[in-house]
């Protein structure tokens, strides 16, 4: 991000073609009022192929080059910067991912029981006697051992199954109404195998609440399953590198046209209420977890990098450690203009110093960036100026890392998912 979208930075990038080429074909044309910034032109969209499929060219006859996009020229107000939208049909999109030889995959692994109604915590202890109905919150069963454990408190989402991995596990969606900001949007939820497994049924789970890159409407990406991120967590909590953690995927924004910075600007919808206050709130409604910050997290990707590492450091009662991928470090939302204070209050670098300056409590910052992406500089001078007291930062490299989710998920398996875990707390079975 550049400080303000007036004001172009020394390190912007040169103008990407869009993709896919514009035309007749599976998806939309380039984002109108594309800006340029810190690198956004590689995210992507809510249903990305995987890292050797996206330079693919539908088969259509070649597009008329397109004129370089008036750069300076800012609407009234500018949409976010540039950020290729790679909006694909689910058919091509599979079709691109699979190959005629996976068509059998597909049908019976990747969509098997797609649409259909999902419970999540079927091991939870019922409610107390005389309790008929079944979204009251399970309170009959006192978790032994750790007073920071939070059953679901209610009222159980509705939730429909979007995807199934190789281990069984599910990907589900719901609709949530925000009840403190008033914003409705999907929510994407996954919970490990360990989740429904006996011994850990008065157990909490800490919590990863994942926010993607780009527009994040009306997708989270990090709902699909070609990203890995859930399989990088199964298989690091079984080499004993990651805890299993349950992953919360909201949508960033409530629209495609602008960002918000995943904050209450004055005058629009309240979406730093909505990930602050009423996603934690979902998750603890739903699913077994713990009431200190101990077992809450953000990680995210390009601006949804920004909005968790913003977000632990607004609320660090709340919540304790981030990993942010891709070098986005303050706020630039065109919809902050007349709204000085409001913007300061949701710039991570008067955060830090506010935490600096009263002395914690401590948060965790896992910086990601891949060697073959612009941002390293920004995160270096954030931790040179506030990479101190109870702000702790570490900078990952990712080799040969592109500005891109599976890179930033390899970046995780090599260690930032390992990193996270050990500044958590994780599910405790039950003795004997």
């Amino acid at each position: 991000m550049h400080q303000y979208p007036q004001r172009p930075r020394p390190d912007d990038q040169p103008s990407y073609p869009v993709y896919p080429p514009p035309g007749p074909g599976p998806g939309p044309g380039p984002e109108q009022g594309q800006r340029q910034g810190q690198g956004h032109y590689q995210d992507f969209p809510g249903y990305p192929g995987p890292p050797q499929q996206q330079s693919y060219q539908y088969q259509q006859p070649e597009p008329e080059p397109e004129p370089e996009p008036e750069r300076d020229r800012e609407p009234e107000p500018q949409p976010r910067r540039s950020r290729r939208r790679i909006w694909i049909s689910a058919t091509v999109a599979l079709a691109l991912l699979l190959g005629g030889g996976g068509f059998a995959a597909w049908k019976l692994d990747w969509f098997s029981g797609n649409g259909e109604a999902v419970s999540f915590g079927k091991n939870t202890p019922p409610p107390a006697a005389g309790k008929t109905d079944p979204s009251a919150p399970a309170t009959a069963a006192t978790p032994t051992g750790d007073p920071d454990v939070l059953m679901p408190t209610g009222p159980k989402s509705d939730f429909k199954q979007t995807a199934k991995l190789e281990d069984g596990t599910i990907i589900a969606k719901t609709r949530l109404t925000g009840a403190k900001s008033g914003f409705e949007g999907n929510v994407w939820v996954w919970a490990p195998k360990e989740y429904d497994d006996p011994k850990y049924a008065k157990s909490a789970f800490p919590v990863l609440i994942s926010l993607p890159g780009g527009n994040g409407f009306p997708d989270n990406y990090w709902s699909d399953r070609s990203l890995d991120l859930q399989k990088a967590i199964s298989d690091g909590a079984k080499a004993g590198t990651s805890l299993p953690f349950v992953v919360i995927m909201p949508v960033l924004n409530p629209d495609a046209k602008y960002y918000y910075d995943g904050s209450d600007i004055p005058g629009q919808a309240k979406m730093g209420t909505w990930i602050a206050e009423d996603v934690p709130d979902f998750a603890k409604a739903n699913f077994r977890t713990y009431k200190s910050r101990d077992g809450w997290a953000f990680m995210g990707s390009s601006s949804g990098a920004f909005v968790g590492m913003k977000t632990v450091l607004q609320h660090p009662d709340r919540f304790k450690a981030v990993i942010a991928s891709g070098g986005e470090i303050v706020p630039d939302s065109p919809l902050w203009k007349g709204h000085q204070a409001e913007m300061d209050a949701n710039n991570p670098e008067k955060l830090a110093q506010k935490l600096i300056d009263t002395k914690g409590p401590e948060v965790y910052i896992n910086f990601q960036i891949g060697t073959k992406e612009s941002g390293k500089e920004r995160m270096a001078k954030f931790q040179q100026q506030y990479g101190k007291g109870p702000v702790k930062m570490t900078i990952r490299d990712i080799q040969n890392g592109e500005h891109n989710g599976w890179h930033y998920v390899r970046g995780m398996k090599e260690g930032s998912l390992e990193w996270v875990s050990k500044v958590l707390k994780g599910p405790k079975p039950e003795a004997g």
